[in-house]
């Protein structure tokens, strides 16, 4: 049996209806449970869209910027060598600061990145990325 066997469909995760903090650390839990099968694979990212008024500070069970920072940097070459790209789905009115994470591809997450507001859009870029690889989505 090959390692390197794929995840046939991008995998989507949903993480719409959280804080921020909590998106955050939801996608890099879910990212590094990717990484850790060991097998290729592409995602779609559902972002929250922002806060009415104030950011509110973060609640007391998500997990710090630097803990979010530390996690990133322990699964970048996880997702260097198996991911083959990140689709995130987000609102037209995300914090400048957010819009530049999602936006900086290789340099942050280390696999290609694209950003839209269509689902749809989102999962065919995944899955062409897939293809791409020589990968057969299901």
């Amino acid at each position: 049996m090959d390692g390197q066997r794929a995840v046939q469909e991008p995998r989507e995760i949903d993480a719409s209806g959280l804080p921020m903090e909590q998106a955050q650390a939801v996608i890099l839990d879910a990212l590094r449970a990717l990484a850790e099968r060991n097998e290729p694979f592409a995602a779609v990212l559902l972002m929250p869209a922002p806060p009415e008024g104030r950011t509110p500070t973060a609640s007391g069970d998500a997990p710090s910027a630097a803990d979010r920072i530390r996690t990133l940097k322990l699964i970048r070459p996880g997702l260097t060598a198996l991911c083959r790209g990140l689709a995130f789905v987000a609102p037209a009115d995300i914090p400048a600061e957010r819009a530049e994470a999602i936006h900086s591809g290789e340099r942050l997450w280390g696999c290609p990145t694209t950003a839209t507001q269509d689902v749809t859009a989102a999962r065919a870029w995944a899955e062409d990325r897939l293809r791409a690889c020589g990968i057969s989505p299901g």
